[in-house]
């Protein structure tokens, strides 16, 4: 088929015959937005009498042509879309096509064919065309800023990368993107595309470091986590806060934000890495996506403030989506039931944090001292929940670390679990004791009785 490579292409014919002649071209077109009213226009100019004029929408490279307007001279005396006025002793005309509201699904080459007959015979009919173009361009409709590989953990002691991901959708042609830091232009070094097949999202591996003495402390390197000359042991670790890194005073719930950075964190400007890439979508749109990639510093990056922008030919100004990167802190828990009874299934859920956190937090949840009511030593997600609590986990402690690559932070709650008036206690034997199966869920709750009663 035909190429039209030049959105300003037009094309012309002109047939000479000997007694009669015939020139076609259709205007060039700007390129135009989704939604704008469009007019196509052929001029031919003749000195012969008009057959007939068909105008065709061409798709598939030029394997099917679309009639999307006749005029037969033959049949009609309708000349409402042409125009004509008398020059010398030729004819011109214009044929228009209208297209109120054109959509991408507009977008193509047209042509206009116009038919004269030859002066000499009627019989014989001179046929010349000519052709254009149509580009029609659509604004992005979404841009979002997401974060690659999340969620994701905090990393004390060794350097991470982290990747910043903005996709924008609905556009044509496919938008200029680019990053800013605190409003600033940021410098990147392009990265080439990846290979077809290959994810886009994956970011670069910048970092080969490993695990030294400049980045774990000696003391932890030497003695165990705890530094106190007592690595740790083979069986699972003390989860009671005694064990627990920073040496706080307890309170009931309480909140430890870590703060503590390797030295080998340094605060030169980081280096970043870009890239961009897009996909055609069926629609006829265009799926941008550009990675900004560099070694984090939680130091300099704790509540730096990217933003993703773009650029478009159908845009009057620049489209944006910015983040701010956060830590957590604070998080905010809450339990059902308020008052948990003996039986009860209780949820334990963080709803939110003191502050805006970006990217999406890991939430761990640990007992503390102990492992939980399923036997697992931990349950990631940002619920826990006990089914059928028995009376045996009265005054028992949870711990919910909720962390980010910016930093972590631990709030503890403590579950306290009230007599079920519902779960009817067995009679007493001859001894006057308890049968084994409900004695001791008894002499908890008595006990837990005798405390309320004193309180």
């Amino acid at each position: 088929g035909r190429a039209f490579p030049d959105i300003q292409q037009c094309h012309s014919s002109i047939e000479f015959l000997k007694n009669s002649y015939l020139t076609v071209s259709i205007e060039p077109l700007p390129p135009v937005v989704v939604g704008d009213a469009v007019t196509l226009k052929c001029n031919f100019k003749t000195d012969g009498k008009m057959r007939e004029i068909v105008w065709y929408r061409v798709t598939d490279g030029g394997t099917i042509k679309q009639k999307i307007f006749t005029f037969d001279a033959m049949f009609s005396t309708n000349f409402s879309q042409m125009e004509n006025y008398r020059k010398r002793e030729d004819l011109v005309y214009q044929s228009t096509v209208r297209l109120p509201e054109v959509r991408i699904s507009d977008n193509g080459p047209y042509e206009c064919h116009v038919g004269i007959y030859d002066r000499a015979t009627r019989e014989k009919v001179v046929l010349a065309s000519g052709n254009v173009f149509l580009n029609v361009m659509a604004p992005p409709t979404s841009i979002s800023v997401l974060a690659a590989d999340t969620p994701a953990p905090f990393s004390r002691y060794q350097a991470q990368n982290f990747t910043l991901v903005c996709v924008v959708s609905g556009g044509k042609p496919a938008p200029l993107v680019y990053f800013k830091r605190d409003g600033e232009p940021i410098e990147a070094t392009p990265l080439p595309e990846p290979p077809a097949g290959a994810s886009s999202w994956a970011p670069r591996n910048l970092l080969h470091r490993d695990l030294d003495d400049t980045k774990v402390p000696k003391s932890l390197a030497a003695d165990g986590e705890l530094g106190m000359g007592n690595p740790f042991p083979t069986a699972d670790p003390p989860r009671g806060l005694a064990a627990e890194r920073d040496s706080v005073t307890e309170t009931i719930p309480e909140t430890v934000v870590s703060r503590e950075f390797p030295r080998w964190v340094h605060m030169a400007e980081p280096i970043y890495y870009f890239r961009h890439t897009h996909a055609p979508v069926s629609d006829g749109t265009v799926e941008a996506r550009a990675t900004l990639t560099w070694t984090l510093n939680p130091q300099i990056d704790n509540e730096a403030l990217f933003s993703c922008e773009v650029k478009h030919p159908a845009l009057s100004m620049p489209m944006q989506s910015e983040v701010t990167l956060v830590a957590p802190k604070g998080p905010k828990i809450t339990m059902t039931p308020t008052r948990a009874r003996v039986g009860d299934t209780v949820r334990i859920l963080v709803q939110g944090f003191q502050n805006e956190v970006f990217p999406e937090p890991l939430f761990t949840w640990t007992r503390v001292g102990s492992r939980l009511l399923d036997g697992s030593a931990e349950h990631d997600g940002k619920e826990l929940v006990l089914e059928r609590v028995p009376a045996e986990l009265n005054g028992s402690m949870y711990r919910c670390t909720a962390q980010n690559p910016l930093g972590s932070t631990d709030t503890h709650t403590r579950l306290i679990v009230f007599e079920n008036p519902n779960i009817p206690r067995g009679p007493e034997d001859s001894n006057g004791s308890l049968p084994r199966r409900c004695g001791f869920r008894f002499v908890l709750a008595l006990t837990l009785t005798v405390i309320l009663e004193l309180t």
